[in-house]
């Protein structure tokens, strides 16, 4: 499943314009014949994908389509635009069709989470993409209304901004039927990746689960330290973070890159002093190790990775677990 690819905690969920104007019966597109039946269907699975994202920790962004009564600068297009197609401006400022759906809005609580627009793509002329900086959001799971306007606008905006993005099908609702097919096609081949909102909850429910997350560093016992700082640091060209020292008193080089070298010492265990990985709530990894009987050697305990829990492997190599304390006793 492409979604396992990414990370939630670089991951955030955009919903766009889930508002009465776009989804509701009485809004301007109900009462402009549109069949907004699928929008409809869409707030379930959405309602249902966002709890699960609230709970992952993954941030959930709101878009609202706001439009003014009087718009000086759609009024000097000299040809008809879509707004001109409907019985009225949708989704006027302050009025109830500019309002998130009844269902969905208490989860959108937060002010500063909720970007206003007042054209189709959710990046153009707002404050989003600097939000999703501070954030440090590398990738979108996109939802919301409509398929082929306002919803497929910031999936292209998005990806020309490099985002990684995934396009949550069945929480995307369009004004017709027909077209749906088409703009997925497009989407798959050029902007982003289709998944379902199911996949999305397996995703983020696998990925909050106790867990060595990614290899962290690798600390290698060299028997010269000399001749190992010039391999590594001269030749390579790998560079020091920091110099420090072991509680035992061995020398310790740490490289930005993830390596660590240090003087062989006391049980002289072999060349790879440790193994780290990032791991998910240390205090339930702890847990687990004793559970299953596996040999803790310390911890975890505080360390400069936040808190650490040192384990011995089958074979006697030591491996640390790393990150936050969770529920560390």
């Amino acid at each position: 499943m492409t979604v396992d690819l990414l990370d939630p905690a670089t991951t955030a969920l955009l919903v766009i314009d889930m508002q009465n104007a776009f989804c509701h019966p009485d809004g301007t597109l109900g009462i402009s014949g549109v069949d907004v039946e699928p929008a409809q269907q869409i707030i379930p699975p959405l309602h249902s994908l966002i709890e699960s994202c609230n709970a992952a920790g993954v941030s959930v962004l709101w878009t609202l389509q706001e439009h003014f009564a009087t718009d000086h600068s759609r009024a000097r297009k000299r040809l008809a635009s879509h707004t001109s197609k409907r019985k009225q401006v949708s989704a006027l400022a302050g009025t109830w069709d500019a309002a998130i759906v009844d269902e969905l809005a208490p989860l959108a609580s937060d002010p500063a989470l909720v970007i206003r627009k007042h054209r189709f793509g959710a990046f153009y002329c707002t404050r989003l993409e600097k939000v999703l900086d501070m954030m440090g959001v590398e990738a979108l799971l996109i939802t919301g209304a409509t398929t082929n306007a306002c919803v497929e606008t910031s999936i292209r905006e998005a990806y020309l901004r490099d985002y990684d993005v995934v396009a949550v099908t069945d929480c995307i609702a369009g004004v017709r039927e027909e077209w749906v097919p088409t703009a997925h096609a497009v989407w798959g081949q050029y902007f982003c990746e289709l998944s379902t909102s199911e996949e999305v909850a397996n995703w983020l429910d696998s990925s909050s689960r106790p867990g060595a997350v990614a290899l962290g560093h690798l600390l290698l016992q060299v028997t010269d330290l000399d001749l190992a700082e010039r391999f590594y640091l001269g030749i390579l060209g790998l560079t020091v973070k920091k110099r420090e020292k072991f509680r035992d008193g061995r020398p310790l080089i740490v490289t930005n890159e993830g390596l660590g070298l240090t003087d062989g010492g006391p049980g002289e265990r072999g060349p790879v002093e440790h193994i780290a990985f990032r791991a998910r709530d240390i205090g339930a990894m702890a847990e687990r190790a004793r559970a299953e009987g596996a040999t803790i050697i310390r911890g975890p305990e505080p360390s400069s990775y936040g808190q650490s829990l040192y384990l011995g492997d089958p074979d006697g190599n030591q491996v640390e677990l790393f990150g936050a304390p969770e529920s560390a006793p």
